[in-house]
């Protein structure tokens, strides 16, 4: 059975025993309202009672959890230990690993607890994520959306803690800064899954244009196979170096399944990547954003649009609004309720509310597409 609460989607499992499993999937409220459309509405009555329980504590009124017919048949000795003493912290408190292995009389037993808990397939029901890391830290948290999930649940018990997104800003504090410039998207985030932005894996601001220019235009399966030859012409080396490219015959990069028009671009990237250009890492942190977009849109074939994508999903930039980006604009008409798509001046001068902090408010545009 799958439903909707405050606190994102539930889906219950059950057998003649009981509920095996709570479960908090990670969806967009459009495909939730889909998989809603298809569900058979015959449950049996305990199932039924549990669904409007757990509604009705995510929504901030309290209800004994105890009382929920769990099937804890399947589960070892010292895991139904734990659960039952995490079952027994009241809504509101937390309590350390370390605090939960000293109640049941092993001290040095906090890993095992974080297992057990790891493994929780009663979420909510045995709440999990009231237990946090020695020094109030999140700890971890397996559900989807892991630690940020953790933080929302806490949040509904008025309990805040501070969530490391990976990011250079400060998210909870752009969130609060971004409700109260804006009430409409203050709805918006509240509808929508849980803003969440991780950097991808560091690269080279060469590498990462690389892989930007293969991409343009492709389907991302079809992008990744080209990525995948041009890199194993350069073999034993982990991906190719400017010079390398600049070294290579067109004739060999284009059997790489590369345009002519990419293979021009990426030799005038490694040039530039040469020339200091397109500096490293270190150097182009250094920059601001409209220096990097100044250097980086001088290489043939890289626009404004893909240096914006780095900023936001490379470097974690926070003020970053993409105007010109089709996903941006459609879902901002649709938050605005617009007939037509805004102009990209008009979209910008909107966003002038959301300074500094664009960066976020452009996720909840993409996001509101999914609404």
């Amino acid at each position: 059975m799958l439903f909707e609460t405050r606190a994102g989607a539930v889906r219950l499992r059950w057998n003649e025993r009981g509920l095996c499993a709570i479960e908090m999937p990670e969806m967009s409220p459009r495909a939730l309202r889909a998989e809603l459309a298809k569900q058979n509405g015959e449950h049996p009555r305990f199932v039924r009672e549990a669904a409007r329980m757990l509604k009705a504590h995510l929504a901030g009124g309290p209800k004994d959890l105890s009382r929920l017919p769990l099937d804890l048949s399947l589960l070892a000795p010292f895991q139904l230990q734990v659960y039952e003493a995490v079952r027994a912290l009241p809504r509101g408190r937390t309590a350390t690993y370390g605090e939960i292995a000293a109640l049941l009389g092993k001290p040095g037993a906090s890993r095992a607890v974080g297992q057990a808990l790891g493994r929780n397939p009663f979420l909510i029901a045995v709440p999990c994520h009231r237990v946090l890391a020695a020094g109030g830290a999140p700890g971890g948290f397996s559900a989807p959306g892991g630690v940020v999930t953790k933080q929302r649940l806490l949040a509904l018990e008025g309990v805040r803690i501070k969530v490391d997104h990976g990011l250079p800003f400060d998210v909870d504090l752009a969130m609060e800064t971004l409700r109260d410039a804006d009430r409409r998207l203050a709805r918006l985030m509240d509808r929508a899954i849980a803003f969440r932005i991780r950097p991808d894996a560091v690269q080279s601001p060469f590498e990462a244009l690389v892989e930007s220019i293969v991409y343009q235009q492709l389907s991302g399966a079809a992008a990744a196979t080209i990525l995948g030859r041009i890199i194993d012409l350069f073999k034993p080396r982990r991906f190719p170096r400017p010079e390398d490219l600049i070294e290579t015959s067109d004739e060999k990069l284009r059997s790489a399944g590369l345009s002519r028009a990419k293979a021009l671009a990426l030799r005038d990237l490694s040039a530039k990547a040469l020339d200091g250009t397109v500096p490293p890492l270190a150097a182009l942190e250094k920059l601001s954003d409209d220096e990097i977009v100044e250097r980086l849109t001088a290489v043939r074939g890289v626009g404004r649009w893909t240096v914006e994508m780095m900023l936001i999903f490379r470097m974690g930039r926070p003020d970053v609004l993409p105007v010109d980006d089709y996903g941006v604009r459609k879902g901002f008409a649709i938050f605005r309720r617009l007939r037509d798509l805004p102009s990209p001046k008009e979209l910008a001068a909107y966003g002038e509310r959301w300074r500094p902090y664009r960066t976020v408010a452009s996720w909840y545009m993409w996001r509101a597409l999914e609404l």
